[in-house]
């Protein structure tokens, strides 16, 4: 396979009266997004909105699945099972699956959000948990994960696509892992 650089963005965060991020402005300058599936942001609408705006724009599409958490924007760790995570992991991918047909675009990628990536990179059950559910709804899809990482690595041993991430915005621990926003 031929490597190339995804210039890759978080979209379709707004959520009701809320509006978030610059979607439209940004589109023309990525390659590829990941549009909240309505845990931690966005809505049915939001989701169409954005998905609509991929396809338009050559965009490859992806899921950006999270915990529940609203309030504080998936960046909250939260006491969840394995189990629990598989669940949520099929809801989210499985909606933007859906509204994606509604517009005759395709998901191309999985990336977990905020506090859930964290979590998987610290848990290997939780890593487990999310490629078992991406691949139980579509093996095709592309996991999006840390360089090196234990998401990355779980989906490499299942025999799935996998892409390394580097965030330009972020610090590094010298282990590779990210320095928490708060530092």
């Amino acid at each position: 396979m031929t490597p190339y650089i995804d210039l890759n963005c978080d979209m379709g965060e707004s959520y009701g009266a809320w509006t978030m991020g610059a979607d439209a402005e940004v589109m023309p300058w990525v390659t590829s997004v990941n549009i909240a599936c309505g845990f931690h942001a966005g809505d049915p609408v939001t989701m169409r909105k954005t998905v609509t705006a991929a396809a338009q724009a050559g965009v490859a599409i992806g899921a950006h699945v999270a915990l529940p958490d609203l309030a504080g924007f998936g960046r909250r760790a939260m006491a969840v099972s394995a189990g629990e995570v598989h669940a949520m992991t099929v809801v989210q991918v499985g909606a933007l699956i859906a509204m994606a047909r509604t517009v005759d675009a395709r998901v191309d990628h999985v990336k977990p959000h905020g506090a859930l990536y964290h979590m998987a990179e610290q848990q290997p059950d939780i890593a487990d948990a999310l490629i078992d559910a991406i691949a139980a709804v579509d093996r095709s899809l592309r996991v999006v994960g840390l360089a090196g990482g234990e998401l990355v690595g779980a989906a490499e041993e299942a025999g799935m696509r996998a892409s390394n991430e580097a965030f330009i915005d972020r610090r590094y621990r010298h282990d590779g892992g990210l320095v928490p926003r708060g530092e």
